[in-house]
């Protein structure tokens, strides 16, 4: 729903807060002609951005989370109480069938797109200064794949292994074309007396 740049010192505990709120307000444009809109109701995300401080303020502003939690083992509550109940809150949706269908679908439907944009794309480094012109050729990127999902979708042309197998046909079709039609006007070899035309081989 969103791309956003962030500080490479900066983790994702932290980061999901500017995240969150930049999808907030795509999905608020998106649904600006719908008549009954849906604000954002729910965030699945992997482990990477589950802590204690992420747990409670999703709960405080009514998001639902699954999220996956890392291994901790047993944890001690006396420091944070305030934290428990959301934890377990979201540990029991993140277990339930529906969580699980979730955090599939956000594999399939996230880690897919970072693996073309950033790896594929060549998104992992970058030699750009100042962080808007990284945002900027981000956004490039991202769009483009958007765009080749919308082409997929609508034309069923787009996808980069479809491409390959319309371009093999493509080529197929003008090379027999080409055999055809060299082999119709291929030239015949014209013997004057003792004199023989040199004359190239027939195509077949």
């Amino acid at each position: 729903m969103a791309v956003t740049l962030q500080g490479a010192d900066r983790g994702d505990t932290t980061t999901i807060r500017q995240t969150a709120v930049a999808a907030a307000d795509q999905v608020e444009d998106t649904q600006a002609y719908v008549d009954d809109p849906q604000a954002l109701e729910e965030i699945v995300a992997d482990k990477g951005y589950q802590s204690n401080a992420t747990m409670v303020d999703l709960q405080a502003v009514g998001i639902r989370s699954d999220i996956s939690e890392p291994d901790r083992g047993r944890r001690d509550w006396s420091e944070a109480p305030n934290a428990q109940a959301p934890v377990y809150a979201n540990r029991r949706r993140k277990r339930a069938k529906r969580g699980k269908v979730l955090l599939r679908a956000r594999a399939e439907l996230v880690e897919r797109p970072f693996a073309h944009v950033y790896d594929t794309g060549s998104m992992r480094r970058t030699q750009l200064r100042r962080h808007e012109n990284t945002l900027t050729r981000l956004l490039i990127h991202a769009g483009g794949f958007d765009l080749g999902l919308v082409m997929w979708h609508l034309f069923d042309v787009g996808n980069p292994r479809r491409l390959q197998g319309a371009a093999s046909a493509a080529l197929a079709v003008v090379m027999c074309l080409w055999h055809a039609i060299a082999g119709r006007w291929a030239p015949t070899c014209v013997t004057f007396g003792s004199f023989r035309h040199p004359c190239t081989a027939a195509y077949s």
